[in-house]
């Protein structure tokens, strides 16, 4: 009975010594000041006002002094008693009345503003460095929604059902995306950064909510936000070290709180298309640091995906020195193919430490770690911590979504919701299979797995070998062992019409996959594949069949050349947290040559131009059947690799550092039959570099050679991949003018380096009319080299982001020395939408054995 009593006096306690501090934030017109900065003074506690200006934060019993603050208005402050009752305190701030101080105008005429923009450069890098490391508590809520979604895009209907899973209303009006983070944050100069997600929730889901969390400094030159996809080169703050050639600025008046003077002034750009902020920045007069800013970027700043972005942060004392973010505020818009689409991201930042005692050890790769608890937080605990009221519509949104959920979840492996999904699905027509293909998951409490055929009519081809050439593919993809294994089995069928071959092959993987989040990660696949297939000399298939099919039947150019092989092959990769991948892979090949059995071509003239299906470039003639036991082993290390650790499980986020690949190659001779005898090596350097406002360098830069060269066929040489098509191959892994196998070798060494730097607007955004366009200049060399004879270098120059998607390059190859000179124009896929394209056409090719 004791413990009891002792219980129900805990929760007594806990009831009692948290209030509320709530109220509303007005002007003296009685407008709202939404997204006010609300803190009690002294500290960096506080909250933000909502878009409805309301504002609420928890507090134990005690006297506090409220600070309110809003860009434009006189600052307040409010005693506020809290003893056992919640109590409100409204503010009404009166507009901000700027003094014109006397100052000194020179002879020039210049406003008094830039000498208060000079000082501040000056003690922008101070300020930047001043605070060598702090921890900080983070509360982040971001809200994505709809004001319009048409019926159609792209004149494809949008389903009534996603409309209704989104829960819009009839005019396509709703909030999309609600959620809310809570976390610890670490940092160490120069880069070390480290977050602990303690809670997150999404409306709806069970998901994870949190986001990179986006620091947004004006301290530094150039200023990235959200993701380098807004504009890789960043943005140009307006206390850059050469910010006055870029800005404009205008002296305002000044304004005093707490006894110190602040400068406020405007910030417009020099330029447009230029990557600058527009808007009031305030500072400190006597020691020159940021006080407040209210700043926009839009399409005349260059911003790339949304339409405009305004961006307000407020800044506290901690101590007497230092100053840190309180609250920061992004408002974005969003309006295209008739979607039309706004969102809120708030960010409060509280209890600053700026001497903190790091351990050894305690920044790692993992610099986002969720804990295990982080989405099963109540509804009690949100309404005790959260610093931004939710708004009318956010408690709707989760209160309709939430109950949804689970409602879903509890029923999830009812016979009745495993009916609903088995029916939503539809039935299986077979006409998909030819054109849509077929993607199907079979439902079921304890043996639920998916399946499909791909498009058929999507698959066709032709080549001079097979004439039409029809392929059938499909997959099965199960979970296995409580999930930790995953299988997929691939069958093909391929069939050629015109020799009348039937070749079949399965591939077969079994992945691992890690759910113990808290031991490191050690993925594992192991890779089988057997049958009877067709595949190009160049395993790297550099030709893609549409790009094939295109140039054979419209000038008769059949460059892509093809043998039919019995084959066998076993692999196995291992990836470590540490950044190295290892993978070994063993293959038979019954190697069997295809010859022509068609010359059509569309145009009967074309035929003349096609060519044995060998690469008669640098073989003879057809090769007579053979056998090949090959092993490869592959060895890549990009180091610095950093990750986000959710509860059961942990992904990858890249590393600024370069990848080193080394490939050793052993053909086998006696083994099964086999008649190669080949020893290979090669080793590559690739990375990206974003230089910001001076743009990006891509390259890729490699070398290798044959140890041993007793027994090679034409399969095992080392390829460069050329390309003949005004379509581009894949860039940095290919050589756009350069035939597919005219320069293939043996040799003992040789050297390749593909080099491209994009300029993300540097240059072209001078330009008047054409900076609107926002296309962006790219420029380049590819080249490989293996002896006086055997060489090529290739220069490019071209624009990018053409329409989003495409890029377009004028290219000049020289080879042998320069002897043979060629030309041509280049279109391929890049910019902000046709580089994702690009990755995912490349992904797709076939690679390895």
């Amino acid at each position: 009975m004791r413990k009891y009593f002792l219980l129900l006096a805990i929760l007594i306690s806990v009831k009692t010594s948290a209030q509320k501090i709530y109220g509303t934030v007005f002007n003296e017109k009685g407008d709202l000041l939404p997204y006010s900065s609300i803190t009690i003074k002294g500290t960096t506690i506080g909250a933000s006002a909502n878009n409805r200006a309301k504002f609420a934060f928890n507090v134990t019993p005690g006297i506090y002094v409220l600070v309110c603050q809003h860009i434009g208005y006189t600052t307040l402050e409010k005693k506020v008693v809290i003893n056992s009752q919640d109590e409100e305190a409204i503010f009404i701030l009166a507009q901000q009345k700027l003094v014109m101080k006397e100052v000194v105008i020179k002879s020039n005429g210049e406003d008094p503003a830039y000498q208060i923009i000079r000082e501040a450069i000056k003690k922008r890098t101070y300020y930047f460095k001043q605070v060598n490391q702090f921890t900080c508590d983070l509360y982040a809520k971001d809200m994505i929604k709809l004001r319009h979604l048409p019926t159609k895009i792209f004149g494809k209907k949008i389903p009534d059902a996603d409309r209704q899973e989104m829960m819009l209303d009839t005019m396509g009006m709703g909030i999309i995306y609600l959620s809310e983070s809570v976390g610890k944050v670490a940092i160490q100069q120069p880069d070390k950064f480290k977050m602990q997600v303690i809670s997150s929730r999404v409306s709806g889901s069970s998901g994870f909510g949190f986001s990179f969390p986006t620091f947004i400094s004006l301290y530094q030159n150039t200023v990235t936000i959200f993701a380098e996809q807004l504009n890789p080169r960043g943005f140009i703050s307006p206390i850059a070290d050469r910010a006055i050639r870029f800005y404009k600025f205008k002296f305002l008046g000044s304004f005093w709180e707490n006894g110190k003077e602040i400068n406020s002034i405007r910030v417009t750009p020099r330029r447009n298309y230029e990557p600058l902020f527009s808007g009031i920045i305030n500072i400190t007069e006597n020691d020159w640091r940021i006080h407040s800013f209210d700043l926009s970027l839009t399409k005349k700043s260059q911003l790339e995906i949304i339409d405009t972005l305004q961006i307000t942060q407020f800044h506290v004392p901690v101590n007497d020195e230092v100053w840190r973010v309180k609250n920061q505020l992004l408002h974005f818009n969003f309006n295209k193919l008739g979607i039309d689409a706004v969102g809120n991201f708030v960010n409060v930042y509280s209890n600053y430490n700026v001497a903190p005692n790091f351990g050894k050890g305690y920044f790692e790769r993992v610099i986002i770690k969720y804990d295990t608890n982080v989405n099963k937080k109540s509804k009690a605990y949100w309404d005790s911590i959260r610093p931004v009221p939710l708004e009318r519509e956010e408690i709707k949104d989760y209160l309709v979504k939430d109950s949804l959920f689970e409602r879903q979840k509890d029923s999830a492996v009812s016979k009745t919701a495993i009916d609903s999904l088995k029916k939503k699905q539809g039935k299986i027509k077979v006409t998909d299979a030819f054109w849509a293909g077929i993607n199907r998951t079979h439902y079921s409490k304890t043996n639920t797995y998916t399946w499909g055929v791909n498009s058929v009519l999507k698959n066709l081809e032709y080549n001079t070998a097979e004439g039409l050439a029809v392929n059938i593919s499909g997959y099965y993809e199960k979970n296995l062992l409580k999930r930790t294994k995953k299988l997929s089995v691939m069958p093909n069928i391929r069939y050629g019409f015109n020799n009348a071959h039937l070749n079949a092959w399965t591939d077969v993987t079994l992945r691992s996959r890690d759910l113990d989040a808290d031991t490191k990660i050690r993925q594992n696949e192991w890779a089988f594949s057997a049958g009877k297939r067709v595949s190009q000399f160049n395993k790297q298939s550099p030709i893609t069949p549409l790009v094939n099919s295109i140039s054979t039947l419209l000038y008769g150019d059949n460059f892509m050349k093809t043998y039919e092989n019995y084959f066998v092959a076993a692999g196995f990769t291992k990836q470590y947290e540490s950044g190295v991948r290892f993978n070994v892979k063993t293959l038979y090949e019954d190697r069997i040559s295809l010859n022509n059995t068609t010359n059509f071509t569309v145009f009967k003239k074309d035929s003349i131009n096609i060519t044995p299906n060998y690469p008669y470039e640098k073989i003879s003639s057809q090769f007579t059947r053979y056998q090949a036991v090959i092993v490869s082993v592959d060895l890549s290390f990009k180091p610095g690799q950093q990750y986000i650790q959710f509860p059961y499980r942990k992904i990858s986020i890249g590393s600024k550092y370069p990848t080193f690949s080394l490939n050793y190659t052993k053909g086998i001779n006696g083994i099964l039959g086999s008649d190669v005898n080949f020893d290979k090596w090669k080793f590559s350097i690739a990375n990206d570099n974003n230089f910001k406002l001076w743009g990006t360098l891509k390259y890729n830069i490699g070398m290798g050679g044959f140890l041993n060269n007793k027994s090679v066929f034409i399969q095992d040489y080392q390829h460069f991949n050329g390309n003949r098509s005004t379509l581009a191959a894949e860039y940095l892994n290919s050589f756009q003018l350069s035939s597919y196998y005219a320069n293939s070798t043996i040799s003992s060494l040789y050297a390749l380096a593909h080099v491209e730097h994009h300029f993300n607007g540097l240059l072209t955004n001078k330009i008047p009319y054409f900076n609107q366009l926002n296309w962006n200049l790219v420029a380049g060399s590819n080249t490989f080299y293996v002896d006086a004879h055997s060489n090529h270098v290739e220069l490019f120059f071209g624009l990018e982001n053409i329409l989003k998607i495409f890029r377009v390059d004028f290219i000049a190859a020289f080879e042998d020395g320069g002897r043979r000179r060629t030309s041509a124009i280049s279109i391929g896929f890049g910019g902000l939408l046709g580089g994702s394209i690009n990755k995912v056409v490349n992904t797709n090719k076939t690679n390895g054995f």
